[in-house]
């Protein structure tokens, strides 16, 4: 009976740690993003690059929550914040696009094809912001995606050295969203472990200029 009294101790007090822990990784991951989190009347025009995070598509379809990254980005851009669009999404099966979707979308909200690129192995959050600064050569970028993951975004960017700044893209409520709240409380914890460790992304390659044109990432 002792015994299981003080193993239950221990299993007690590792779960208080690992959530003490959990905690403080995400109160670092947030605030550490805060100040480079702005609104877009804050916006400056001196970006390399507008970066858009993919999500999901039905078909050639974009999901609600990327059709309202696609409408901010595409806003920003028309702003005159950058003078490229990078679209960077899941790609990696045939009969599953993201960043075609994407590009397709601003193309046909008016802007040029050369402006915009794409990461077709933009596979995480994480593996985005990597190739982003060693594929694209990006150095300063404004990255825009739903606020619950915009801190994340930008604080895996400026860990890897990018001067990234963040514009929110909630123009609506989303269904299932405590879902994804939950999610990314852990998903900061394993960016924050990758940000120390800054393992290569599943995809690297050739060097792409962000400040060239956007048609050479198109498929051929």
């Amino acid at each position: 009976m002792k015994f299981l009294k003080k193993l239950f101790k221990i299993v007690l007090i590792a779960a208080l740690a690992v959530i003490m822990a959990v905690l403080i990784i995400n109160g670092v991951v947030r605030h550490s993003a805060m100040p480079y989190v702005l609104e877009p009347s804050e916006v400056d025009n001196d970006y390399d690059c507008i970066l858009v995070l993919g999500c999901g598509v039905v078909g050639k379809t974009p999901s609600p929550m990327l059709q309202d990254r696609l409408l901010t980005g595409i806003a920003l851009y028309e702003k005159g914040a950058a003078p490229k669009l990078l679209m960077s999404g899941d790609n990696s099966k045939i009969d599953y696009d993201e960043v075609n979707v994407m590009k397709n979308f601003a193309i046909d909200a008016g802007i040029d094809s050369e402006n915009i690129f794409m990461d077709h192995a933009g596979l995480s959050t994480y593996e985005s912001m990597y190739r982003a600064k060693e594929i694209f050569g990006a150095k300063k970028v404004l990255i825009v995606t739903q606020s619950y993951h915009l801190y994340r975004a930008v604080y895996d960017a400026r860990a890897l050295g990018l001067d990234a700044y963040g514009v929110a893209s909630d123009l609506r409520g989303y269904a299932g969203q405590i879902f994804r709240d939950v999610r990314e409380v852990m998903a900061r914890v394993k960016d924050f472990a990758y940000c120390i460790i800054k393992p290569e992304p599943t995809y690297m390659g050739e060097s792409i200029p962000i400040s060239g044109d956007g048609n050479i990432t198109n498929d051929n």
